[in-house]
């Protein structure tokens, strides 16, 4: 274990040490982050906000791949860098701790998945002053996790309207706008003092849960285009089913917190899930029902294609397109009806969904 780990008490002493308002606390939740760590803490710490009037929190969920290690060493260099405990390993724990113990009236989440440009502090503190902001983030540039065929094909469908539906954070905008959630966002304390911390239960959608309360209470969101985060997207197609299937899985929990859905473009999966089993089983009892399948496959095959072709004129990376889409939407889909039936029979969510 890397040594420089702090107590809860160490870092929230700094509470009474008189900063200025504009002090800002950035947390981070990390868990097994060796591949990535060392762009991230180098994106962090070329921020142009004043590294004085910054405090930078990693929460780890107790890494066994080196990641403390490699946190040892910058945490001797960089006194505002912070290597903190999360027992509990999920992500809305490792937000609480970092929110209990911070310092700023400004809070950032990140994640160590992503590089961000050097004015990304300067500039969410700054746009979240200007918009009276509850929350304001960026646009999500993902990235492929290799140079191969597969993982540049995973990055484009979630790039893609036809794979993410209109979530503006991750196919893009033009313009300043408000949204009902963004990735890694600028909050005010108050922000969490008004509606609440992160929901633990959420092991998956922690963040469209808190984003849908702060609307819910009047809050606003912004999504700004100038804003671009590089993210570095799943390196495998398993991986990918495993995030959708988890996001699909907590959805009707989240909907049910919030008194109602979020969005409706989150029930287009479930919907095609539903259409393709009842579609199967309905050919064994009305074969002409086999052809309104038939079709409607067809359908779904050419608009995949034709979004495919709009990300890409690589024909390999198309071909590796078509069949992602297909997971994405049947892991969320399916996910979808595991948590419908979870909730119905008042089942655990977080026994089979640790990150």
């Amino acid at each position: 274990m890397a040594t420089g780990t702090e107590t809860y008490d160490t870092i929230a002493g700094c509470k009474d040490s008189g900063k200025e308002s504009s002090m800002l606390s950035v947390i981070c939740p990390i868990y097994n982050e060796a591949k990535y760590i060392e762009a991230f803490l180098e994106s962090v710490l070329s921020q142009d906000y004043p590294k004085e009037k910054t405090e930078i929190m990693l929460v780890d969920g107790m890494s066994t791949d080196g990641t403390r290690d490699i946190i040892g060493r910058y945490t001797e260099q960089f006194p505002h860098l912070h290597l903190i405990d999360n027992p509990k390993r999920i992500a809305p724990c490792a937000m609480n701790i970092g929110i209990k113990v911070s310092c700023g009236d400004i809070i950032i989440r990140l994640d160590a998945h992503a590089n961000y440009p050097t004015n990304y502090f300067s500039r969410l503190c700054s746009a979240s002053k200007e918009l009276t902001a509850d929350n304001v983030g960026g646009v999500c540039v993902t990235l492929p996790a290799n140079d191969s065929t597969k993982c540049k094909a995973i990055a484009c469908v979630l790039s893609s309207p036809f794979g993410m539906g209109n979530s503006h954070f991750r196919i893009g905008t033009t313009e300043t706008m408000l949204t009902d959630t963004v990735p890694f966002g600028c909050f005010q304390r108050h922000t969490f003092e008004k509606n609440g911390l992160y929901d633990e239960e959420l092991t998956r959608n922690e963040d469209d849960e808190l984003n849908g309360r702060i609307t819910k209470a009047g809050g606003k969101i912004y999504l700004l285009p100038d804003v671009k985060i590089e993210y570095y997207a799943r390196d495998t197609i398993a991986k990918v089913y495993k995030m959708f299937f988890q996001y699909g899985l907590y959805k009707p929990l989240v909907a049910k917190k919030l008194g109602s859905p979020a969005t409706l473009r989150q029930f287009i999966p479930p919907m095609f899930v539903a259409g393709l089993l009842f579609g199967t089983i309905g050919i064994i009892i009305y074969p002409a029902i086999g052809i309104i399948t038939a079709i409607a496959l067809a359908l779904w095959i050419l608009l995949a294609i034709a979004y495919a072709l709009k990300q890409t004129k690589r024909l390999t990376i198309v071909a590796w397109q078509i069949p992602i889409f297909l997971v994405v939407h049947i892991a969320y889909g399916w996910g979808y009806w595991r948590g419908l039936a979870k909730l119905i029979t008042h089942s655990s969510f977080n026994a089979q969904c640790n990150r």
